[in-house]
């Protein structure tokens, strides 16, 4: 659906020309319309959401307070009538995004720092003006004015372990919601998410307080935000300075529901310290420390024994240590707490393979390939069909894997040749 969403606006190239931005009124390049923007958003959302952690499922009430505060905002915006959807999602970095259409997510790593309801409406109003605005479907189409194709895009992927190997749209809504702003959609986004602010009953003085914040932050070079909402979202004082102007403007004052937001986070900061733990021991497992890494996810198991993300690492940890069968008990574990993240079903397939308890590899790594095509489930796919002796359909894996570069594309043509030469 992308593909062919993408195609038809490259085709469109001809056909159209400029229209108004739904939000500024300005003219601006139309070669993406409306519903195909709409698919674009509809289709990535999920895949997009998994490759940056996949859903925070230990607290529903939470997603549902942070898509009742979007929606406030959503209503009065310039595009009301975009199918507007808000996630929260598991993962510590400290970020937000939009994909077109209006699909917005923000990590709890983000929450955990936010004061009040007025500072998450100043992220939730950036974003949606980001998607009302249409500007990933502009960056796209400066993109394609470059190149008719998906490589010519000119969005630059974050150094996300997933990055090089997803395949398809997945790679394409990863990028969307990885790829840096323009100074330009930043301030145009601050200015109109102030307003929104505004018409919401919000204070809008809340927007000045974290865009000043982020600024010093940026300047201590702070790791999380580093690598999360500055790659993104690049702060300055030239921000900080508009959104001052703006407030003295259009007035301070409004809500700030500060203790509705601490008792809408109660449950999250109470499990902060089995993420702080769990974020501890990826590190210690990065440095090949395995037995202070387990040490610690296992006290992160203890404090929230219901969170696959724990369970997920011990069993990569129990892989790091060549202990399969104990990998295999972890893995299992976090896909029957989540069975619809695909990180969880690819990991359980490799260790299946390994083993060589070839059905239910198979059966992980089709359910992971479903929801985020990736090169090294497809390659690994090839080698569960070759082990069954299905030659074809090992080749057709195999061909699929090698479309990637890198030691996953390179392995997969190696395979292939081994299969010709088989006959």
């Amino acid at each position: 659906m992308f593909f062919r969403c993408l195609g038809l606006a490259i085709l469109a190239l001809t056909l159209t020309g400029c229209a108004k931005n739904p939000v500024t009124g300005e003219s601006q390049l139309s070669l993406i319309a409306e519903d195909q923007e709409l698919a674009m958003g509809a289709e990535q959302y999920t895949p997009t959401q998994q490759t940056q952690g996949g859903q925070f499922y230990l607290d529903p009430e939470l997603t549902l307070y942070v898509r009742d505060v979007g929606q406030k905002l959503a209503r009065v915006s310039d595009r009301p009538d975009l199918p507007y959807e808000f996630v929260v999602l598991n993962s510590s970095v400290p970020n937000a995004w939009a994909l077109p259409g209006g699909k917005i997510a923000i990590n709890r790593g983000l929450l955990a720092k936010l004061q009040d309801e007025a500072q998450l409406a100043s992220v939730l109003g950036h974003e949606i003006v980001h998607a009302a605005a249409r500007h990933s479907v502009q960056r796209m189409q400066q993109g394609m004015l470059i190149s008719a194709g998906v490589a010519g895009l000119g969005i630059a992927l974050s150094d996300n372990e997933w990055a090089g190997l997803l395949m398809g749209g997945a790679a394409v809504g990863a990028q969307l919601a990885l790829a840096q702003y323009s100074q330009g959609d930043e301030l145009e986004s601050d200015y109109y998410g102030i307003l929104y602010m505004r018409r919401a009953g919000y204070d809008p003085t809340a927007a000045v307080e974290l865009q000043q914040i982020f600024f010093e932050l940026s300047k201590g070079q702070n790791p999380d935000f580093i690598q999360g909402l500055f790659a993104t979202h690049p702060p300055s004082a030239a921000r900080v300075k508009a959104n001052q102007v703006l407030v003295n403007k259009v007035g301070a004052g409004g809500y700030r529901g500060k203790d509705v937001y601490d008792r809408k986070l109660a449950t999250l900061r109470k499990l902060q310290p089995a993420y702080d733990a769990h974020d501890k021991a990826r590190k210690l497992a990065s440095e090949g420390k395995t037995y202070e890494a387990l040490e610690e996810i296992t006290k992160a198991i203890k404090l929230a024994p219901d969170e696959a993300l724990f369970y997920s690492l011990r069993g990569q940890i129990y892989k790091q240590q060549k202990k399969p069968d104990q990998a295999s008990k972890d893995f299992d574990k976090a896909v029957s707490l989540y069975p619809e993240m695909f990180l969880y079903r690819l990991y359980n397939g490799m260790n299946a393979l390994e083993l060589n308890n070839l059905d239910e590899a198979r059966e992980n790594l089709t359910q992971a390939n479903r929801v985020v095509p990736t090169s090294i489930g497809f390659l690994r796919m090839g080698d569960v069909a070759a082990k069954q002796g299905k030659k074809d359909e090992a080749a057709g894996y195999y061909r699929k894997a090698a479309e990637a570069g890198g030691d996953v594309g390179n392995e997969a043509r190696q395979k292939l040749e081994n299969l010709s030469r088989q006959g």
